[in-house]
C-alpha cells in the first residue's frame, strides 16, 4: 500500500466537550497521575532496597511498577495538558509514537503479568523445587522475552498504520491516538486491516488471559491439600494478582477482541486500563501483602532514622 496523507495532525475529541467536566477531570486525573507515580516509585524503592527483590515474585512486581508508570505517561500527561486547551491537537509523528508506545508498554506488561502467574504456579504446585525453576537467571529471561514481545507486537501494529492514507477528516472520538478510530478515519478500506488488527491484539490478550485463569484454576486446585495457614497465605499473595488480572484484562479484552469499529463507552474502559488500573496496582499489592508491608515499613523508618541521626 502506497504512503499517501494529506494531514500532519489530528484533532482529539477528548472526554467531553463542556467546561466543568473537563476541570473536573483535569483535577481528578492530575491526583490519579501523582498516585500512580507516588504509588508505583513507592514499591520500586521499598522492594530494590529490601531483601524482597531476591525473591522473583517481587523482581517480577519492580518490573510491573515501572511498566505501570511508563505505560500511564504515554497517555495521562498528555491528557491533563489537552484538558486546559480548547482545540487538541496532536501531530501525525507524535500519535503514530504514541500507537507504538502504548502497545509496546501494554503487551510488556501483560507477558509480566502472566510470568508473575507462572510463579505462583511454581510456587504453590513445586514449593520444593521453586528456587531452582526460577532462578535469576530464568527470571531475566522472561524479562527479556516480554521485551522482545513488545517490540515484536508495537511494530506490528504500527507497520499496519504506518501506511495508511490520511485525507481528512483528521477529528479523532478519543483523549489519545488508539488504532481503532484511527481505522475510522482513514481514507481507504480498512476492513483487512481491522481484521489483522483483531487477530493480533485480540487474540493476544484472549490467549493470555484463559492461560492465566488457567494457572489460577490449577493452584486453586492444588491449594486443596495445603493447611488452613497455607491456603490463606497463599491466597492473600494470589488474591492480589487476581486482582490486577480482572481490571486490567476486562476492559482490554472489550476494547480489542470485537469487530474493528469504535462505540461511545470506548473511552470510559480505555481509562480503565490506562490510569484506573496502574494506579490501583500499588495499593493492590501493598495493602493486601504482609511482606510487602513489613518491607515498606522497615526500609522507609531506616531512612527517616538515619536522616534524623545524620540532623
Amino acid at each position: 500500500m502506497e504512503c499517501k496523507r494529506n494531514i500532519s495532525e489530528f484533532l482529539l475529541m477528548g472526554l467531553s466537550s463542556k467546561q466543568n467536566i473537563q476541570m473536573f477531570c483535569f483535577v481528578f486525573f492530575s491526583l490519579c497521575y501523582l498516585a500512580i507515580l507516588c504509588g508505583n516509585l513507592l514499591i520500586l524503592i521499598s522492594v530494590r532496597c529490601s531483601s524482597l527483590f531476591n525473591q522473583p515474585m517481587y523482581y517480577f512486581l519492580t518490573h510491573l511498577s515501572s511498566m505501570d508508570i511508563f505505560y500511564t505517561s504515554c497517555v495521562t500527561p498528555r491528557l491533563i495538558g489537552d484538558l486546559l486547551v480548547k482545540r487538541k491537537y496532536i501531530s501525525y509523528t507524535n500519535c503514530m509514537l504514541q500507537v507504538f508506545a502504548m502497545h509496546f508498554f501494554g503487551i510488556i506488561e501483560v507477558l509480566i503479568l502472566t510470568a508473575m502467574a507462572f510463579d505462583r504456579c511454581v510456587a504453590i504446585c513445586r514449593p520444593l523445587h521453586y528456587m531452582v525453576i526460577m532462578s535469576r537467571n530464568r527470571c531475566h529471561i522472561l524479562i527479556w522475552v516480554s521485551w522482545v514481545g513488545g517490540a515484536v507486537h508495537s511494530f506490528s501494529q504500527f507497520c499496519l498504520l504506518i501506511c495508511l492514507p490520511f485525507c481528512g477528516p483528521n477529528e479523532i472520538d478519543h483523549y489519545y491516538c488508539d488504532i481503532f478510530p484511527l481505522l475510522k478515519v482513514a481514507c481507504t478500506d480498512t476492513t483487512i486491516v481491522g481484521v489483522l488488527v483483531v487477530a493480533n491484539s485480540g487474540l493476544i490478550a484472549l490467549v493470555t488471559f484463559v492461560i492465566l485463569f488457567g494457572s489460577y484454576v490449577v493452584i486453586l486446585f492444588t491449594l486443596r491439600n495445603y493447611s488452613a495457614v497455607g491456603r490463606h497465605k497463599a491466597l492473600s499473595t494470589c488474591g492480589s494478582h487476581i486482582s490486577v488480572v480482572i481490571l486490567f484484562f476486562g476492559p482490554s479484552l472489550f476494547a480489542y477482541l470485537r469487530p474493528p469499529t469504535t462505540f461511545p463507552e470506548d473511552k470510559i474502559f480505555a481509562l480503565f486500563y490506562t490510569i484506573i488500573a496502574p494506579m490501583f496496582n500499588p495499593l493492590i499489592y501493598t495493602l493486601r501483602n504482609v511482606e510487602m508491608k513489613k518491607a515498606m515499613k522497615k526500609v522507609w523508618c531506616q531512612k527517616i532514622f538515619s536522616e534524623e541521626k545524620h540532623c
